[in-house]
């Protein structure tokens, strides 16, 4: 029996190629150069990151406190990382430096609903914040965060004060 290639057969083909061709895209992740393949988060794995993301969208306008690990007397940047993270069993410790080690490193640049960013105030200076990505599409990199505003989404690619401060980023939910 012959198959007649019809229009949307045709179509259907194309986009199968089309989808198959997408499944690993190489860029860089680190510093170094190095290449890695950029896979995409299965499905299971991207509803993981958008839940830990909403979860943490519940903690906006929480106030900001030095140290502050508990929404009930406010958070400081590492001690909201470190309680939204926890809610899913994903282990990060108490201090930006620390949780800086954590999971895999990648690109700043390729970072998925879920990472962590890290921040300098110079290339050599200690890492002093961190914030967790809510999506990185072509209007920029949106964060949530705890800074002294309390904890907010904050657009870092359109940040004069975040922006020229990115210096790492880590996936400590799959890596």
């Amino acid at each position: 029996m012959k198959m007649r290639i019809t229009p949307v057969r045709l179509l259907l083909l194309g986009l199968g190629m089309i989808a198959l061709s997408q499944c690993s895209i190489p860029r860089p992740t680190s510093e170094t150069g190095s290449d890695r393949p950029y896979s995409r988060p299965s499905n299971s794995e991207m509803r993981l990151r958008q839940d830990i993301v909403a979860y943490a969208k519940k903690f906006e306008g929480t106030k900001y406190k030095y140290a502050g690990k508990i929404p009930k007397t406010g958070f400081d940047c590492s001690g909201f990382t470190s309680y939204v993270m926890d809610r899913y069993d994903i282990d990060l410790s108490a201090s930006s430096s620390l949780q800086e080690n954590q999971g895999r490193k990648i690109d700043p640049g390729s970072v998925k609903t879920g990472d962590l960013i890290f921040y300098r105030r110079s290339p050599g200076g200690r890492v002093f914040h961190v914030s967790l990505v809510v999506d990185n599409d072509r209007e920029g990199i949106k964060v949530i965060h705890a800074t002294s505003r309390g904890v907010v989404i904050d657009n870092i690619s359109t940040s004069s004060y975040w922006k020229p401060k990115i210096s790492t980023a880590r996936d400590v939910i799959s890596g």
